[in-house]
């Protein structure tokens, strides 16, 4: 049998030109998440910073932050809170539209999700705009929770959406940057 090259989580990254429009490079972390080591690297990487930093709920935005989520929050020893689309949660909401490039879209989060001053961590697979980031820092706060860190796989810094979240006073954690859209 022969043995399998250890890769970067970079190199585990796998890149899509021109999707979902010319000109974009859809960065997709479906190669990451089925390679075990890589999966495994990248979730010790993101919940470092965080263990033993009391945080109560790890908030993931659908769907990729789901996952990661999930996972971050296992490890963390914390609850699992998901941050979906308008209309997919069956109990009580609370929603904040957030600007798309053509028009807006809406998230939507549990009124009961987090409790006051809750230290939460909040996840997702990439920063590009910080639109929806930005979205659900501001409902997590509504509901009361106090907003610690913002962790990403990757991140577009030449879009500017980390530094968004930096304004707003939240800490962002990202495992690489990519170039471009």
């Amino acid at each position: 049998m022969e043995a399998r090259r250890h890769i970067s989580l970079k190199e585990s990254i796998r890149s899509i030109p021109d999707y979902p429009k010319p000109g974009i490079v859809f960065r997709d972390i479906t190669t990451l998440l089925s390679d075990p080591r890589s999966f495994r690297r990248a979730v010790d990487a993101l919940v470092h910073p965080y263990a033993g930093g009391g945080i109560k709920q790890v908030a993931g935005i659908e769907a990729r932050g789901f996952i990661l989520g999930g996972a971050i929050a296992h490890q963390l020893s914390c609850g699992f809170v998901p941050i979906r689309k308008r209309g997919k949660l069956p109990h009580k909401t609370v929603s904040m539209a957030y600007a798309l490039e053509y028009g807006t879209d809406e998230i939507e989060i549990h009124v009961d999700a987090v409790g006051p001053g809750d230290r939460v961590l909040l996840v997702d697979d990439l920063i590009a705009t910080g639109g929806t980031a930005t979205a659900a820092i501001n409902l997590l706060r509504k509901i009361g929770a106090e907003v610690v860190a913002a962790c990403f796989v990757i991140d577009l810094p030449e879009i500017g959406g980390a530094q968004r979240l930096r304004d707003m006073g939240v800490d962002v954690r990202t495992l690489m940057e990519f170039e471009g859209h």
